[in-house]
């Protein structure tokens, strides 16, 4: 190795004092705050544009969701509900109300009956979970519509 003033020589490689020079660490430095700089302005920039975009939608959404709840207003119930019986049972039941708990039309075969009281019971059962003043309701609308089919 051959010390030439500002030059050192490794094997045919020449590389000067200065890339070791401690003003060029200051320089590193130097830009790397620059460039860590740059980035938290553009951070801070993306920060603020979603937040101003935030409460755009916010209030965008006020007057938005006045027309959908409007709107859910108008359309008929009947759309979403229209599988389940509206309303509660009546004192006496009849024959109509019958065919509804059991969801079979009035005039079906003792069989379907038999079948239709049997599916719904395993769905209500009290020992599985179920109501027994629901229980109770599809048995009398069981009985109602044998009865009837007797008749």
């Amino acid at each position: 190795m051959a010390n030439a003033g500002s030059r050192v020589s490794i094997e045919g490689e020449t590389m000067r004092y200065a890339e070791y020079n401690s003003q060029s660490k200051i320089r590193n430095e130097t830009e790397i705050d620059k460039r860590l700089g740059g980035t938290l302005i553009a951070v801070g920039l993306g920060v603020a544009a979603v937040g101003f975009a935030g409460r755009y939608a916010f209030q965008l959404w006020k007057p938005l969701g006045q027309v959908l709840s409007q709107t859910a207003k108008k359309m008929p119930t009947s759309a979403f509900s229209s599988h389940y019986y509206k309303g509660g049972f009546d004192q006496k039941m009849t024959k109509r109300e019958a065919s509804l708990i059991l969801g079979i039309s009035p005039t079906s075969t003792k069989s379907k009956v038999r079948d239709a009281h049997r599916r719904i019971m395993v769905l209500n059962h009290p020992d599985k979970g179920g109501s027994p003043y629901m229980a109770a309701k599809i048995n009398e609308a069981k009985d109602l519509l044998d009865k009837d089919q007797r008749r």
